[in-house]
C-alpha cells in the first residue's frame, strides 16, 4: 500500500489510496496470505478508509481490533478517541 501510494519525487504517487486498496483486495483474492492473515489486512484497509490512518497505524489498530483489545497505548493516535472497539490512550498525556 505505502510503496505505491506515497509521493515519489517529480511524479507523485503511483496509485491513489482508493486504487491501492482495490489492488490490495485483488491480490488477497488471488494469493493466500500467510502472515498477517487476510482478515487482518482487510481490517487494516478498513481502518485506513474509516479513520484516515496511515498503513502502519492501521495495522497496529487492526491487531488490537482483531484480538479484541480494548486499549491501545500509543502517542501516534488521538488521545482518548475510540477507533471501532479500541480506545487509544497516549501514555504521555
Amino acid at each position: 500500500m505505502v510503496a505505491v501510494s506515497r509521493p515519489l519525487p517529480d511524479i507523485g504517487p503511483l496509485l491513489d489510496p482508493a486504487d491501492a486498496r482495490r489492488e490490495t483486495e485483488d491480490l488477497l483474492r488471488q494469493y493466500p496470505v500467510v502472515y498477517p492473515h487476510a482478515h487482518l489486512v482487510r481490517t487494516a484497509l478498513q481502518g485506513m478508509a474509516a479513520y484516515e490512518l496511515s498503513w502502519w497505524d492501521a495495522h497496529m489498530w487492526a491487531y488490537a481490533e482483531a484480538n479484541r483489545l480494548q486499549t491501545l497505548y500509543s502517542e501516534d493516535y488521538q488521545h482518548g478517541r475510540w477507533y471501532g472497539g479500541v480506545r487509544v490512550v497516549n501514555p504521555f498525556e
